[in-house]
This record gives structure tokens, C-alpha cells and sequence, in this order.
């Protein structure tokens, strides 16, 4: 599975890459982000989480207009183990870009980073 994801690591969508530019390197309000990320123990490969915030992010493309049902199976076993799915079309991220990001942050606010230990 490991391999799989590194796998896809590589071979990003355009609306992933577009996506993980604002979501790498703590740019999003100092929030850590990973991509192509297996989550234990169900197991599945998300493609953004915040592990912090319990935050996944899907990109989704056409292929999951025909998974519709898999795919509220895979938000129901995340949201079982305590994530918050957040779904977001391709075209979505590649055309409307800062509402996608505005809604992100606005997941993130709900659930701030934890404080730091003393």
C-alpha cells in the first residue's frame, strides 16, 4: 500500500498539484498537510490529511461520478475513525481555486492546531 501511495505521489493530477502548492510547507494557516497518505487500519490512500486537524481532503475526478456509492463508504469508515471529509471536484480546485482553499481554511479554523506542550 506504501508503494502504491508513493506511487501516487509521483503522478499527481494537474487539480492535486494545484491543491498541494497551497497546502505544503505549513502554508495553510501553519497547518502540516500530507499527500497520498494510507490511513490506518481501514486501509485507504487519501490524498491530502491534516493529521492535526483529523482533516482529509479528496480530489475527485470524473472516475468517481461512477464510485459515488464506494466512495460514501470510504467517508463513513474516515469519519468512523474521527476525520472530517472534505470533497472537492477537479475542475473545482483548477477553477475556482480560492473558494476551494476558503473552505479548507474555514475546516481548519473549526479545529485549530493543538496547543504545544510546556
Amino acid at each position: 500500500m506504501k508503494q502504491l501511495a508513493r506511487s501516487m505521489r509521483q503522478h499527481m493530477t494537474d487539480a492535486e498539484r494545484v491543491l498541494w502548492q497551497h497546502l505544503r510547507a505549513h502554508r495553510m494557516g501553519g497547518h502540516k498537510f500530507k499527500r497520498q497518505l494510507v490511513i490506518e487500519p481501514a486501509p485507504y490512500i487519501v490524498d491530502f490529511a491534516c493529521i492535526e486537524a483529523k482533516l482529509i481532503i479528496e480530489a475527485d475526478g470524473g472516475q468517481h461520478e461512477l464510485r459515488a456509492e464506494e466512495d460514501q463508504e470510504r467517508t463513513a469508515c474516515l469519519e468512523a475513525m474521527g476525520y472530517r471529509v472534505l470533497r472537492f471536484w477537479n475542475h473545482e480546485i483548477l477553477t475556482e481555486t480560492q473558494a476551494v482553499l476558503e473552505r479548507i481554511h474555514q475546516e481548519l479554523i473549526s479545529s485549530p492546531l493543538p496547543n504545544p506542550s510546556p
